[in-house]
């Protein structure tokens, strides 16, 4: 299941992009779910877990154009596909690393060209999956939407992001570690002897602490601590 936002304040095209998303979905047998904004205010306040974006240029305050730069400052994997009829910004939004532009309306055609380019990328993107056995049976999990996994009573209590119910599974931290470095995961940081983390989950940081994006806070203990914090600001940093 893949996450796509769609910031536009024409109910019209908005209503139809979610329209070609399902489509497009059944067409390959790709799972979406969208949600709309209607305003850059609403996409720069918070928190949009998205795998790709439809950002149309001519928002109301500010504009799409400029709340592009804005994320990029941030985010620079997520594809941007600018929705728009203002053709001069073309040029301008290149600078911004869009992957594409569709000028209304959008035909149908024109959209599940620029999806075909997309899902390359979301795929590249979400990275690998790891299969969990549980008592429930197996679960694959992309790894990336692992919040943090701890472990209790040699249980291993995985959090995945959106989800209420934990999965668990008997197993150490440390064999989890290496299985994920085998996978060529680098976003997977132990801060605790009971915690592994995502740190693309990090919400903030504190000097003894973080919160994940779920509201989480989990100490990092004074034995991982240096290490720790030399490797979640070596990711922030992007060098890992």
């Amino acid at each position: 299941m893949y996450n796509a936002l769609i910031v536009e304040d024409d109910t019209t095209a908005a209503n139809t992009l979610c329209s070609y998303l399902a489509r497009f979905g059944e067409q390959h047998g790709i799972g979406f779910t969208a949600r709309v904004l209607t305003d850059a205010e609403q996409l720069l306040s918070g928190h949009h877990e998205a795998d790709v974006m439809f950002l149309d240029i001519g928002l109301p305050g500010i504009n799409g154009m400029d709340a592009a730069e804005l994320i990029r400052q941030n985010n620079n994997e997520i594809p941007i596909i600018f929705v728009t009829d203002l053709a001069q910004f073309v040029i301008r939004g290149y600078t911004v690393g869009a992957l594409d532009f569709m000028v209304k309306p959008v035909p149908y055609n024109d959209f599940a060209l620029r999806m075909g380019r997309a899902m390359r990328i979301i795929e590249r993107n979400t990275g690998s999956a790891i299969t969990i056995a549980s008592p429930n049976g197996l679960r694959i999990v992309r790894t990336r939407s692992i919040m943090y996994v701890e472990v209790l009573s040699h249980n291993l209590h995985w959090h995945i992001a959106g989800e209420t119910d934990l999965i668990r599974q008997k197993g150490s931290l440390s064999a989890l570690a290496e299985q994920l470095a085998r996978l060529g995961e680098t976003s997977f940081c132990r801060i605790s002897a009971s915690h592994l983390i995502n740190m693309g989950q990090i919400h903030l940081i504190r000097p003894d602490s973080v919160i994940m994006n779920d509201g989480t806070t989990i100490t990092i203990t004074r034995t991982y601590k240096q290490q720790a914090l030399e490797t979640i600001n070596r990711y922030i940093g992007g060098s890992i």
